[in-house]
């Protein structure tokens, strides 16, 4: 096997089932890409030893990397860790710093007492290398076996990251020998994913054959990923910034920042560096807009705050939406969102508003206002500025792009766009 390629298998039935979202293969899967190995594939099991034992079986064949993820806990269903010891042919030992640990959080931090099932996470097969876990109780493991890495990490997403970051990734570094690839992305919004390659498909047929073009659309935008391949890292920089400045200049006004990054961090951004003030009224969201807004460090150098005037009631009450708004056009309509905007801008104190009003679904529907409907309004001091949308898709899909949508608009202002 020439070239590196990596397998990752996730271990639950949590996952089979649809109870659990699979996060890990994706920062994985991400870890891996970052430094030229390419995932082979992905594999989700249940608790099963035969099905584990199948999925290793077939990733070795494939793969000269196999992580993974799921069944270290203490419990009876996580299989992951005897059957590794079994398969590679150990014997499972304690692993004395693994138990201090573990101790340490149990007696000292949780005062709580030490039972023989915590215990038992500090046994190792003594055929594997340990990756010390700091973050939580379970250990990574690291087997070796015909010239192929087996990581074996818990599947608590905040430990398996940190695993990944601490132990897999410098290992893989330090062993093997990988080819540069470097991303580059930009994000978009206003234009469909079709509308925009139409737009840029003088510069996608022109791309170098070592450079290629993907389109990720989410959430109502389009982000437009370069990847560059090869060998001489410092050629392929030069050659994909080349082209990256190119796909500035042919999306046009459509760019929304030239950084992988959410549209409420650019929005956030632009705030703090204005250093202005943004308060939001929220209906059919239900604080998502709220959510986004403050989910990151510093937000509150700009967001002040919300309310959310889920009923008509407190549309009246606190944000001054008359009743003769709401008996003759309705909650969802322009005049409702903009004085939602107006009312909680000035309420707040803040330099902008957002409000949103719509039909998020499955119910509520009428012959004039149909799923999916959204009005959206941004304010500052000197204008209030409302558009309506039509959605397509279930519920919380819907509430995710309306959030969005909203943010972008209120960019828009923020920039003088509209």
């Amino acid at each position: 096997m020439n070239s590196i390629h990596a397998s990752i298998i996730t271990i639950g039935d949590e996952l089979l089932i649809g109870q659990v979202i699979d996060t890990n293969s994706a920062y994985i899967a991400q870890a891996l890409n970052s430094i030229g190995v390419a995932v082979k594939n992905r594999i989700a099991v249940g608790d099963s030893k035969d099905a584990i034992v199948t999925a290793l079986e077939t990733a070795a064949k494939q793969s000269n990397i196999i992580i993974m993820t799921g069944g270290l806990g203490p419990t009876a269903d996580d299989i992951t860790k005897p059957l590794l010891n079994e398969y590679f042919g150990g014997k499972l030992i304690v692993h004395q710093p693994t138990l201090d640990h573990i101790t340490d959080i149990f007696v000292n931090k949780h005062k709580r007492p030490m039972i023989e099932r915590n215990r038992k996470q500090a046994e190792v097969p003594d055929v594997c290398e340990v990756l010390f876990n700091e973050t939580g109780t379970a250990p990574g493991m690291l087997f070796k076996k015909d010239n192929v890495y087996y990581f074996s990490l818990p599947g608590v997403p905040h430990e398996m990251r940190f695993l990944t970051d601490k132990h897999v990734v410098p290992t893989i570094q330090q062993h093997f020998s990988t080819k540069p690839i470097i991303h580059r992305t930009l994000l978009t919004a206003g234009l469909g994913e079709s509308f925009l390659a139409e737009k840029i498909a003088d510069f996608e047929n022109a791309l170098p054959a070592d450079i290629k073009l993907a389109y990720l659309p989410n959430f109502g935008m389009v982000r437009l990923r370069l990847t560059a391949t090869g060998i001489d890292e410092n050629q392929l920089k030069i050659n994909i910034d080349e082209q990256f400045a190119k796909l500035i200049l042919a999306v046009g006004e459509y760019l929304v920042t030239d950084k992988d990054e959410n549209m409420e961090v650019v929005v956030g951004r632009l705030l703090k560096e204005k250093h202005q003030t943004v308060s939001t009224a929220e209906s059919c969201t239900g604080g998502y807009i709220g959510h986004l807004l403050s989910k990151h460090g510093g937000s509150s150098q700009f967001y002040t705050g919300g309310i959310i005037s889920y009923d008509n009631r407190i549309k009246t009450e606190f944000l001054d939406v008359s009743d003769d708004i709401l008996h003759t056009v309705g909650a969802v309509s322009q005049e409702a969102v903009e004085q939602m905007a107006k009312s909680v801008r000035e309420k707040m104190n803040t330099d902008y508003a957002v409000s949103v009003s719509g039909i998020m679904g499955p119910s509520g529907q009428t012959d004039e206002k149909p799923l999916g409907m959204v009005w959206i309004g941004v304010a500052n001091k000197e204008k209030v500025v409302s558009k309506v949308f039509y959605l397509r898709f279930d519920r919380l899909r819907n509430i995710e792009v309306t959030a969005n949508q909203a943010i972008n608009l209120l960019r828009l202002l923020i920039i003088n766009k509209i």
